[in-house]
């Protein structure tokens, strides 16, 4: 019985179990936080009162204030948040949005179920975010027989925010209104303000592997424009004036109470958590120095929050494997651009033009990231990409 494969069996699980670095660890992020969070959900439950009641208002208030704007409008998710901002802009059918392929397809996805045409530009290869070259030509060399677009929406990736700078001076050139996508980009900075203070609006998405995580779906819009303020709270609940009568056709997105209360709890660690992410993403640094790895690049003038941590490699594959038999968890973020994924392929406006958006998907690789990750887990890490580059 001893010998028995069963027994070898169930102890190689175990062992292997025991070992796995997940790519990040959403358990590890609630435990973290679990007596405020265990408080703020009896709080909620015992109040009787669970949608846009006092926890969604303080929510509101505070977020808006950590970002540097005046307005947050709550939502259901970081999708509706691009969708509900475009509405209250006015942008809709037959109208063009430019923005990326390399992003989470909810940012397309957004764009289209306000009824706007999504078109894409390329990246930066460096900091895979929007290029402001690519940005500028497509406006030159915009088709005469399209109508010019209104929006652009740059998406600050993996933690590090687009070139606002560059980017404000061509939407302005160009009459353009800047909706910035904050997803994965809560607490970043650009020359000294905050991801979601340079637009005209600002989305984030509080999906439970963001910086800012909720134990669900949630989302907000900010902006600085209290009347933009007043259209979102409207387009966000059926177009409802104060006495319920709809004034405008609008939707049903509604961040609930208890998310807002676990986001409330979460937001007050929310900069120690960044900076625990920016002494992991110094060690990998220090690591990859020696590597025939690329680490990324961080902006200058910027504070890069890390919401994952993407190296690039020729081999790929073949790193993510070794890791894997390591014990070691990794993703790809993204496998596939937007554009090349069969819901989209060949029908976007711009699809043709992305060729470092497409060298970029074939190599890049997202090692674990979450403030949780502990010194000794970052050690094995660590020691197995330079054990992979040796072999």
């Amino acid at each position: 019985w001893v010998d028995s494969p069963l027994e070898k069996w169930s102890s190689s699980v175990v062992k292997k179990e025991m070992s796995v670095i997940p790519q990040n660890d959403l358990t590890a992020g609630y435990l973290a936080y679990k007596t405020s969070i265990d408080r703020a959900l009896e709080r909620v439950v015992a109040s009787g009162w669970y949608i846009l009641g006092r926890e969604v208002d303080r929510f509101e208030h505070d977020f808006a204030n950590y970002v540097g704007v005046a307005h947050g409008v709550g939502v259901g998710s970081g999708t509706d948040a691009i969708e509900v901002a475009l509405r209250a802009c006015l942008i809709g059918p037959g109208d063009h949005v430019i923005t990326v392929s390399h992003t989470a397809v909810a940012t397309v996805a957004g764009i289209e179920r306000s009824g706007a045409n999504a078109v894409f530009v390329d990246i930066d290869p460096h900091t895979f975010t929007m290029s402001p070259d690519s940005l500028n030509a497509a406006l030159t060399q915009w088709p005469r027989d399209i109508p010019p677009p209104k929006a652009v929406v740059p998406v600050h990736l993996y933690g590090q925010m687009a070139d606002m700078e560059a980017i404000q001076a061509i939407a302005t050139r160009h009459n353009l209104l800047i909706i910035e996508d904050c997803a994965q980009s809560h607490g970043a900075t650009f020359q000294g303000r905050n991801a979601g203070s340079w637009g005209t609006a600002a989305t984030f998405s509080f999906y439970p592997t963001k910086n800012l995580g909720a134990l669900g779906d949630g989302g907000m819009v900010v902006t600085q424009d209290a009347a933009l303020a007043n259209q979102l709270r409207q387009q966000r609940q059926y177009g409802w004036d104060e006495q319920r009568s709809s004034q405008l056709p609008g939707v049903n997105s509604r961040l609930d109470e208890l998310q807002a209360a676990i986001l409330l709890e979460k937001l007050s660690g929310l900069s120690e958590d960044n900076r625990r992410r920016q002494t992991i993403a110094q060690t990998y640094e220090a690591c990859l120095e020696s590597l025939s790895l690329q680490a990324p690049m961080v902006r200058e003038n910027s504070s890069h929050v890390y919401h994952q941590y993407v190296i690039r490699s020729d081999r790929r594959n073949e790193l993510k494997a070794y890791l894997t038999d390591r014990g070691i968890g990794t993703a790809i973020h993204y496998p596939q651009a937007v554009h090349q994924q069969p819901a989209y392929l060949n029908r976007l406006q711009g699809s043709d033009q992305l060729s470092v958006t497409e060298q970029v998907v074939s190599s890049i690789l997202s090692l674990p990231m979450y403030p949780q990750l502990d010194d000794d887990s970052l050690q094995t890490i660590c020691q197995g990409l330079k054990d992979w580059s040796d072999s």
